[in-house]
């Protein structure tokens, strides 16, 4: 087991590598001008100056990515153009803001899914199994900023029993129960497309199972349906806990028009925020960060699966 984790962590190297520089190259073709961003278009030639050498934005390219992987290896991201704050500080604080919004959307993708897949795969009338089929591949198919407009016009402007945005009341607010009043609305938003895949993954995965020689076996035995239910929910155990570590991972850099709509401070609104005003240094930071959270996940997924099939050590 810890030839196989080490394994992962040393080709996660290289990928850690390619990404950092598929960032930095990337963030140099956004168009714009980070400095007249800052300053103005009418700011005079010496602060534009000033404002590029202190960035580096005079040096060549390599240079540029050298020195900023040399200090992204010493935990160092550089400072924000517009926030003039450092971008690790902002990183961590927002990170932490959608780390609670992916967790909560990933329990109720893991609940819903699993309903989802066991009910298309374990019952034998049409009502339930088209019910649950029809759900999955709507979950699958409508838009998350769909869902998340459509909540705010139902909940928050019609019937106005939950808040419209934010992660807590300007006045008064605070507590875990104002938390989770705001957090009801953006969770069910980014949970839809995970629930969906996670349901027809385990669906189909139980199938497959179901239609094995073991479970042949298991009922020409005699036994019943709940010890056949729960054998091919042990089997696809290892498949359902993949593809959930994924949509993990998936939910981690993909709500940025959730935090946006509902102006949830994570690191999907500073991405968007940062991308408006071309803030080099923030952009390059939060996706270096999420591209890590995506490879540790993947790691640690790999180890959960390894923990209950020994034969993906091999």
């Amino acid at each position: 087991m810890r030839r196989f984790l080490v394994h992962r962590l040393l080709l996660a190297v290289p990928t850690l590598v390619g990404v950092s520089l598929v960032v930095f190259l990337t963030t140099k073709l956004v168009p714009g001008d980070p400095v007249a961003s800052l300053l103005g278009p009418l700011a005079p030639p010496d602060a534009r100056r000033e404002l590029i050498e202190r960035f580096g934005f005079d040096r060549p390219l390599p240079i540029q990515f050298g020195r900023w992987s040399w200090n992204v290896a010493q935990g160092e991201l550089g400072t924000s153009i517009q926030q003039q704050r450092p971008v690790l500080e902002i990183v961590r604080t927002a990170f932490g803001n959608t780390a609670i919004l992916a967790l909560a959307g990933a329990v109720l993708a893991f609940a819903g899914g699993l309903l989802i897949g066991a009910t298309g795969a374990f019952t034998t009338r049409r009502l339930p199994r088209g019910l649950a089929s029809g759900l999955s591949f709507l979950a699958m198919s409508v838009p998350q900023y769909s869902i998340a407009l459509g909540l705010v016009a139902l909940f928050a402007v019609r019937y106005r029993v939950l808040p419209a945005g934010g992660m807590h009341d300007p006045v008064g607010g605070g507590g875990a129960g104002d938390l989770l009043r705001h957090l009801v609305m953006p969770a069910v938003a980014v949970s839809l497309i995970p629930m969906g895949v996670i349901g027809r993954m385990l669906r189909a995965s139980l199938v497959d199972v179901m239609s094995g020689d073991q479970v042949e076996a298991m009922r020409a035995r005699g036994l019943g349906r709940a010890a056949i239910a729960r054998h091919a929910l042990h089997n696809a155990l290892p498949s359902l806990l993949t593809i959930t570590g994924l949509q993990l991972a998936y939910l981690i850099g993909g709500v940025v028009f959730v935090e946006t709509i509902f102006s949830w401070p994570g690191l999907g609104q500073a991405l968007y925020n940062a991308i408006a005003s071309r803030d080099l240094p923030l952009i390059q930071g939060g996706v270096l960060v999420i591209a890590i959270a995506f490879v540790l996940i993947n790691i640690v997924v790999d180890g959960v699966h390894a923990l209950i099939d020994p034969r993906v050590r091999r």
